[in-house]
């Protein structure tokens, strides 16, 4: 499945952007879906996550309460809502599918294995 993200852009902090990963294989149900960040100077983080159905929801601590994860299977789509943003939250943004189950995204690595899939990055800028 190929992958990509798009979204991004330059915010004051505070803001708000809406993020999308969209998906080519009409299977794209069959996949757990993560979002990754990875700031300048600094290792690829994982930030959230949403199983197939939609129904399971992972969050890192830094962003509870501030982003929400979506998906809309119909549409190959899934969404990372990002609100309140700060400028911590600057970084290149992107999504992988995973046939593994979402219990498995937190830990996926690039360019990972032949049931993982990466998409490019969309780059998120959050000025103070």
């Amino acid at each position: 499945v190929q992958l990509q993200a798009s979204g991004g852009g330059l915010v004051q902090a505070g803001g708000s952007l809406r993020l999308s990963c969209a998906a080519s294989r009409s299977t794209f149900s069959y996949y757990a879906i993560g979002w990754f960040r990875q700031a300048p100077g600094k290792e690829r983080e994982f930030v959230a996550a949403i199983s197939r159905s939609g129904s399971v929801h992972y969050l890192i601590d830094s962003v509870k309460g501030r982003f929400t994860i979506s998906r809309e299977n119909a549409k190959n789509a899934v969404y990372l809502q990002m609100n309140s943003l700060k400028a911590e939250d600057t970084a290149v943004y992107s999504c992988a599918a995973t046939l593994r189950g979402v219990q498995n995204v937190a830990s996926m690595t690039f360019p990972g294995g032949p049931n993982d899939y990466w998409g490019q990055g969309t780059q998120v800028t959050v000025s103070s």
